[in-house]
């Protein structure tokens, strides 16, 4: 598989230098920490960062369902893992072993489309357009059917076309407009449409890589620098980086957000990790926005319009707000999509399914009360949010301010990596060559 068609990114370079350059300009680290930051991580190798627990990076092969992917993910409490081609076993080459990686945010993508077509379809199947309603029952009857997953994906996806043609039937009614008005009013039918049966159980991890990506799936040598991969999973927004060996076609090693600000919660008490996370970070410049740009979601909302908001912002987790004056009263996270795809047993009333309806049902499930969300104040320091991350294992904090604690800024994993670190001149282009430049242009 050639590399234009493995890795697709749908950010342009332009807003990864926007974005570093309001972090650079508005850090007051002195030039010359930065300088010894920098040239001290392009001289330690990758092969220095500590393997995976167990020393064994967790796979899923490409013919995997949907449901088991996301249940390998669940068990093994990560976000993300490679995908491998069954096909390729005896290649040396991991270009043909691996295809990609797959993640929360593909499911929520996906998911959310299939409920689109799904609602469209059903919606059809009421009209009286000639044509219409035979295209609706078609795509439901190969649900019922047991028709392999983009087999019935594709039936939904005629019997939308077909709606659209006779008129708009589906859309004027409201039921294929998104994923979470159309779960809304699918109603108990999106768990018996999208997920009890078809396609959500024979729809494969092979099918929907390609078209539900965020990231692209870039490997790094073990000879590469971690100033590099630095870069990639701040500046660049990988939240992964997986690692190989050349000559062998099996990824070595797996580097996340989360794993490198673990490993910098252990360099606590060094003075170059104290003479920058000792600072409050308003001192840094942090958090990197305004509180007019913060996504956030009502606790009054639908649970489908928070996973919505997500996939639209390409952000994996959300404020749950109080309104008018946005006081934090919780937190969703991309990956609590779980809760609705394995578990539906617990939301049957999922039609009027809000967001703080569904964090109280995950509570009664786990603690007996929902767990209030990770903030800090912006006289915080750098070193304790580090630590409040590393040690909740969350990928984002939320600033607050006020005696209401209203949200005016959210630090994820890369915000912190990013202040660590700067780009020198002609980097990637001197240390990874001139095709990573032009994957990362993508």
């Amino acid at each position: 598989m050639a590399h234009e068609e493995m890795i697709k990114d749908n950010s342009k370079l332009s807003s990864y230098d926007a974005y570093f350059e309001k972090i650079q300009s508005r850090k007051k680290l002195p030039q010359l920490m930065q300088e010894t930051l920098t040239a001290a991580f392009a001289n330690i190798p990758v092969s220095s960062f500590p393997e995976v627990p167990g020393g064994k990076v967790i796979e899923i092969l490409a013919d995997t369902s949907v449901a088991d992917a996301l249940k390998i993910l669940s068990e093994c409490n990560i976000l993300s893992a490679p995908v491998r081609n069954p096909d390729t076993e005896n290649s040396a080459d991991w270009r043909d072993r691996y295809l990609g990686i797959i993640d929360y945010s593909a499911i929520v993508l996906w998911v959310l489309e299939s409920a689109e077509l799904a609602a469209v379809a059903l919606s059809a199947s009421t009209a009286t357009a000639a044509g219409v309603g035979a295209g609706a029952v078609g795509a439901l009857g190969a649900l019922a059917l047991g028709a392999t997953g983009p087999v019935a994906v594709a039936g939904l996806a005629a019997a939308a076309v077909g709606a659209a043609v006779a008129g708009g039937v589906a859309v004027d009614k409201g039921m294929g407009k998104d994923g979470a008005t159309a779960a809304d009013k699918l109603g108990k039918d999106f768990y018996k449409v999208i997920l009890e049966d078809e396609p959500f159980k024979s729809t494969t991890v092979r099918s929907i890589l390609k078209s539900y990506r965020w990231a692209p799936f870039l490997p790094v040598s073990i000879e590469c620098s971690m100033l590099s991969v630095l870069l990639l999973l701040s500046k660049y927004r990988l939240r992964n980086v997986p690692v190989i060996e050349e000559g062998k076609p099996d990824i070595k090693n797996y580097i996340t957000q989360s794993a490198v600000v673990q490993g910098l919660d252990r360099c606590n008490g060094r003075d170059w990790f104290d003479l920058i996370a000792m600072q409050p970070i308003s001192e840094l410049g942090l958090p990197f926005m305004s509180p007019a740009e913060v996504i956030s979601i009502q606790g009054d909302e639908l649970i489908l319009e928070a996973f919505k908001r997500m996939r639209d912002n390409q952000i994996g987790g959300l404020p749950v707000v109080d309104a008018p004056k946005k006081k934090i009263v919780g937190n969703v996270s991309i990956k609590d999509i779980r809760y609705l795809l394995l578990k539906p047993e617990l939301f049957s009333n999922f039609r009027k399914l809000t967001v703080m309806d569904f964090m109280q049902t995950i509570a009664s499930q786990e603690t007996g009360k929902v767990i209030p969300p990770i903030t800090c104040k912006l006289d915080s320091t750098l070193a304790s949010v580090i630590q409040s991350l590393a040690l909740k294992s969350v990928h984002r904090i939320y600033v607050v301010a006020g005696e209401d604690d209203e949200v005016i800024g959210v630090i994820t994993l890369r915000d912190v990596i990013s202040c660590f670190i700067y780009e020198p001149p002609n980097h990637f282009d001197n240390h990874l060559g001139f095709a990573v430049k032009e994957i990362l242009n993508q």
